[in-house]
């Protein structure tokens, strides 16, 4: 079985599409990074047993997008990428409404599944759209862009949920997310016209869908660079989640929290701009082999410093130490997920699926088990990233020789 890879003409201009395809997809990490500076908040507000069950509401979000991203797969290459976009993000603004309501951490989980399975939509059709008009190369520099625009999120949204939690009530910070959802769905409906003709769409059926399923987890290429994506993301995962305890109450930061957070978001940013123009002079596999052998490095960097300061290094060495290697990771997030896709042609939505959703099995686990052992020290962090990202490591070779 295998799929045509013809894209279709783009109709949008590079900076539009661009522009709109990173905020259809920020739309994950704004519903994530807009919370860190409150988790803690709304821990003591609704009850949470402790620390780590505040940290469940970045977590959980992950999960809800895998079993998402399974529905809205198949839904968008069998009912078109525009109709999924609607419905996910009207999924989403009932679990925001849900979110706003919760009077205890149940509710504000539950809610939290909700909008993840809704957000799965958007983003599963817009790596879909991505695919349906780019492919190889072209699609891994585009992806670089859009992750260079996507990364401003991570970067503005906890300055952006800090300042709710200083003037507004943290409630808010849902507030904004109807606003941004709204307004994103709007746009795309306007100007992206659809990008899956009807005659081009695949009728669901369980035959089909569990022969595609077959085809993508039988591919070495797709599930190597899938897993490898996995492991990456789910030591990523791990800081993440911690990173609030992390630099207020292992560093007494505070309020300059969404700052230092931003500077490492920064390095991810650069890191897919740099991508973005070297990517067509010398392909995505040699980055992505380059940027392994940066990343394990600096997980072992890391691990000695870590040694060396007891557990918790000053914070002048840390950040520069986590800057230069999350560089590494920047270069691959969207290199492997464009290698992953690649092979995919019109099963694009199915594909974005089992990808985003394999990959987030397999990360939610490991970042909890990550965070499990935090208590006063990165010992968990430098040792989660050196021992998943050697994983990657060993993910990526296997699907490198099955490619040759």
């Amino acid at each position: 079985m295998k799929a045509p890879r013809t894209p279709i003409p783009p109709t949008l201009g590079l900076f539009e599409f661009v522009a709109l395809m990173a905020l259809m997809t920020s739309l994950v990490a704004l519903s994530i990074d807009a919370m860190l500076p409150a988790l803690i908040q709304i821990g003591e507000a609704l009850h949470a047993k402790d620390p780590h069950e505040a940290h469940l509401i970045v977590s959980i979000f992950f999960g809800g997008m895998a079993f998402g991203q399974l529905f809205f797969g198949p839904y968008s290459d069998t009912r078109g990428r525009r109709e999924t976009i609607l419905l996910g993000i009207t999924i989403f603004v009932i679990g925001t409404v849900v979110c706003m309501m919760a009077n205890d951490m149940n509710s504000m989980l539950i809610g939290r599944l909700i909008q993840a399975f809704g957000v799965s939509g958007p983003r599963v059709a817009a790596m879909a759209v991505i695919r349906d008009l780019y492919v190889g190369d072209a699609m891994a520099r585009v992806m670089s862009f859009i992750m260079m625009v996507f990364i401003l999120v991570p970067m503005l949204a906890p300055m952006v949920g800090q300042a709710v939690l200083t003037f507004f009530h943290w409630q808010h910070i849902f507030t904004l997310f109807l606003i941004v959802s709204i307004i994103t769905g709007a746009w795309f409906m306007y100007r992206q016209p659809e990008t899956l003709p009807a005659d081009r769409r695949r009728k669901f059926t369980w035959l089909r869908f569990f022969v595609s399923t077959k085809f993508i987890l039988t591919n070495v290429n797709v599930m190597g660079y899938t897993v490898a994506m996995g492991f990456i993301f789910g030591a990523f995962l791990g800081y993440l989640s911690a990173s609030q305890t992390i630099f207020q109450e292992y560093y007494g930061l505070g309020t300059l929290f969404p700052f230092v957070f931003a500077l490492l978001a920064f390095s991810i940013g650069l890191a897919s701009f740099f991508n973005g123009t070297m990517v067509v002079r010398y392909g995505m596999r040699k980055l992505v082999n380059i940027a392994l052998y940066g990343a394990v490095g600096f997980a072992a960097v890391m691990v000695v410093t870590l040694f060396l300061f007891g557990g918790l290094p000053p914070i002048k060495v840390l950040i520069p130490v986590m800057f230069v290697g999350f560089f590494f990771v920047g270069i691959l997030f969207g290199n492997l997920n464009a290698l992953a896709m690649q092979p995919l042609g019109e099963m694009a939505g199915l594909g974005a699926a089992i990808i985003g959703s394999l990959s987030s099995l397999f990360a939610v686990p490991i970042a909890l088990f990550i965070d499990s052992f935090l208590d006063g020290n990165l010992y968990p962090i430098g040792f989660g990233f050196l021992a998943f990202f050697s994983l990657a490591f060993v993910s990526v070779r296997f699907a490198d020789k099955d490619a040759h």
